[in-house]
């Protein structure tokens, strides 16, 4: 065993804590919250690993990462091949590391869950990913591949879209990506705010890819710029969208269109994109300094968007959440970290009007409480009305946080590709293939909002299918079936 430890030692090492800034400080700024293990706690939390022979935390990550591999690296201080461990199966260990639920996927499978903590696989990941930034060892090795002379347009700089640039770079084929926005990394930089995943740290992963080979594009809203017949028309062989879902879905409920009223997207991309988490920054976001706060919603969206109102100077913040608090999706340490901050909560409270005053302004909103009834579709419990239990909320900014829809722009511009009522594009679950040959998808296009590594996952298995594709004499087929190049 690594390190001379017997098991029995290993299990009376307690699970090493993540430093994080105290609540007082870090709610007046947007440096990021947890500051990462130390060298010595990275050792020692890895010595906490029983090195099962058949680890059944692989399992649970998407993406397959080696994990007892790596891990076991890290306890013996090897902590640059640790990361090229996790590299082999993630191209984006620093991103995931910060932002994936590990709790649900790899780290509720260790069998030290089973009567106690959980080995932190993620402040694991995170750690070597940030050693290897850190002591510059972020090399990319010239890739020892034949060129196959195949080209695949990937629609999205999101989570999945470079995973699938990562993995077919790396397979021989020349990868353009097309990003909407002008910034780089989809819902990774204008979602996710500064203080839990750094701009910074997502650039550095998106520039390996750079050097790797692969070729960004921004500003180039496919469907508008290219439609994605013109993309395979012109020189591209296959396509993968991973355009995500951007497009926020609303309450439906009188005064949503009042002054001091957002969604979370439009909130949170003003402030990541436009940069108003800089002191110095003239980004036009609604002024927070004073206001009353109110988010509705019960994930890590609205949990970021919470946050981020106290941190732009809002005098208080609420979370308002039609179910309890243990219904909601949002991540046991993002809701910690908001109580920490000061955010109070409102479970069992639904949102039935916006009041405005006579200029049109916000000055509050009309909930009403509920009770839990039968579970519905998605096992949760149903939230049910409470006659007669409205009452009044003093807020002078509100923000809508309850989901995301996918942009209709490729539904209406390519009808080949089949569309599920919710607008998400119908894909196999393993291949990621859609109903027009040669364009396959993944992430939250297909399955509608979920996590970064999920999407990842998604991302590699298209990945796979497209080079599968492009080596057989399907592609020749689908060749044939295309119009001339315009």
């Amino acid at each position: 065993m690594a390190g001379g430890m017997e098991k029995k030692d290993r299990m009376k090492i307690p699970r090493q804590k993540m430093p994080e800034q105290e609540p007082e400080m870090r709610r007046e700024n947007f440096f990021e919250v947890n500051l990462g293990l130390t060298a010595e706690m990275a050792k020692l939390e890895a010595l906490r690993c029983l090195q099962c022979p058949k680890p059944r935390c692989v399992d649970g990550c998407p993406v397959g990462i080696q994990i007892s591999d790596f891990i076991a690296l890290v306890a013996e201080g090897k902590f640059d091949e640790a990361v090229k461990v996790v590299k082999r199966d993630n191209l984006l260990p620093a991103i995931c590391g910060r932002v994936c639920p590990q709790e649900e996927q790899c780290e509720v499978l260790c069998v030290l869950a089973k009567k106690g903590e959980p080995v932190a696989i993620g402040n694991l990941e995170r750690f070597v990913a940030d050693f290897e930034r850190d002591y510059g060892l972020m090399k990319v090795e010239r890739l020892k591949v034949k060129k196959t002379g195949k080209r695949v347009a990937v629609v999205g700089s999101g989570p999945a879209g470079l995973a699938c640039a990562s993995d077919l770079i790396r397979m021989g084929h020349d990868v353009t990506v097309f990003e909407a926005l002008h910034a780089l990394g989809g819902v990774l930089v204008y979602g996710i705010p500064e203080f839990r995943l750094p701009k910074e740290i997502v650039h550095a992963e998106i520039d390996q890819l750079r050097k790797m080979g692969v070729e960004f594009r921004t500003n180039a809203v496919i469907g508008r710029t290219d439609t994605v017949d013109e993309l395979l028309a012109n020189g591209y062989d296959a396509v993968f969208l991973g355009v995500g879902a951007g497009a926020p879905r609303f309450l439906d409920i009188p005064g949503e269109n009042l002054i001091g009223v957002y969604s979370a997207n439009e909130f949170l991309t003003r402030v990541n994109l436009m940069r108003a988490y800089l002191p110095e920054s003239e980004t036009p976001v609604y002024d927070c300094s004073g206001k009353e706060a109110a988010v509705f919603g019960g994930g890590n969206t609205a949990m970021d968007a919470v946050r981020t109102s106290l941190r732009l100077g809002a005098k208080s913040g609420r979370i308002i959440y039609r179910r309890s608090e243990k219904e909601m999706p949002a991540r046991k340490e993002e809701i910690h970290h908001a109580k920490e901050e000061g955010v109070k909560f409102l479970m069992l409270t639904n949102p039935v009007e916006f009041l405005g005053d006579e200029n049109g302004w916000l000055v509050g909103v009309r909930v009403q409480k509920m009770e839990l009834g039968e579970p519905d579709a998605s096992g949760r419990r149903r939230p049910v009305p409470v006659k007669g239990s409205d009452y009044v909320i003093l807020c002078q900014m509100a923000i809508v946080a309850i989901g995301n829809s996918p942009n209709p722009i490729i539904q209406k511009t390519t009808p080949e590709i089949v569309h599920t009522k919710w607008g998400t594009v119908v894909a196999d679950d393993r291949t990621g293939r859609t109903t027009k040959r040669g364009v396959f998808a993944g992430g939250d296009i297909v399955t509608g909002g979920a996590t970064v590594i999920l999407a990842l996952g998604a991302g590699r298995r298209a990945a796979k299918s497209i080079d599968e594709f492009l080596r057989t004499g399907e592609w020749e087929e689908r060749k044939k079936e295309e119009p001339a190049a315009t």
